[in-house]
């Protein structure tokens, strides 16, 4: 059996005007599907926090805003689905069990996010567990963890490596309202150091991402200690 790799994709990647993103990334999880299983879990990105905004400006609970991102990521899913044709698994899992019977089928697999109150981050470090991934990377916006937002500060400093508990401890204040998830959360943390999956927090770039499934030591390396 084929290595099983898990990939967060960054939820920006399906707002792009230009759908030959997709497309080409469609073309590398068919290329790196030769010698490993994909299986990709896509974020909500703006689309999933302008529904949310919307909602939440209604008067909707934090669990339907929840329960509607979770909606807007199968969506996202669904695209890649689209261009990746017979070559993927037909459908969006919905549940940890219907993920590891769609990573059964040996097809790349391609889903959301599956329960409310998680981010996809959490729920790609669930799926890495339940399908004994070799390892998990979560493409993000930005090219690793910093010790403060690069985006904000020309200064900050980006980690080559960091240790669990030293990213526990950044996360502690983060917010975990509907859509307000980033990087990585305590949930996601958890799964990791529980099961022992290597991680990786990289740049959501195609480039990146195959040198880093070849083993290059991009982004940034989650030290379990």
């Amino acid at each position: 059996m084929r290595k099983r790799i898990v990939i967060k994709l960054s939820g920006r990647l399906f707002g792009l005007e230009d759908s030959k993103i997709l497309k080409d990334y469609a073309a590398f999880l068919v290329k790196i599907s030769k010698t490993c299983q994909p299986i990709v879990v896509a974020g909500g990105g703006k689309i999933a926090r302008h529904y949310i905004t919307h909602a939440r400006s209604s008067g909707a609970d934090e669990s339907t805003l929840d329960e509607l991102g979770i909606e807007v990521s199968r969506l996202n899913a669904k695209l890649l689905i689209y261009a990746l044709q017979d070559r993927a698994y037909p459908h969006p899992p919905t549940n940890l069990k219907e993920v590891a019977h769609a990573a059964d089928s040996e097809l790349i697999v391609i889903t959301g996010g599956l329960h409310p109150g998680q981010s996809t981050n959490a729920t790609a470090a669930l799926i890495a567990e339940k399908v004994k991934a070799s390892f998990f990377l979560n493409a993000t916006d930005v090219d690793g963890i910093y010790d403060s937002d690069p985006n904000k500060n020309k200064n900050a400093k980006k980690f080559r490596r960091i240790e669990l508990k030293k990213l526990r401890k950044m996360l502690v204040h983060q917010d975990s309202i509907a859509g307000g998830y980033d990087l990585m959360d305590i949930v996601a943390l958890k799964v990791i150091e529980r099961s022992k999956i290597k991680t990786r927090i990289i740049k959501a770039d195609i480039k990146t991402l195959e040198k880093a499934i070849k083993g290059s030591p991009e982004g940034t390396e989650i030290i379990l200690t």
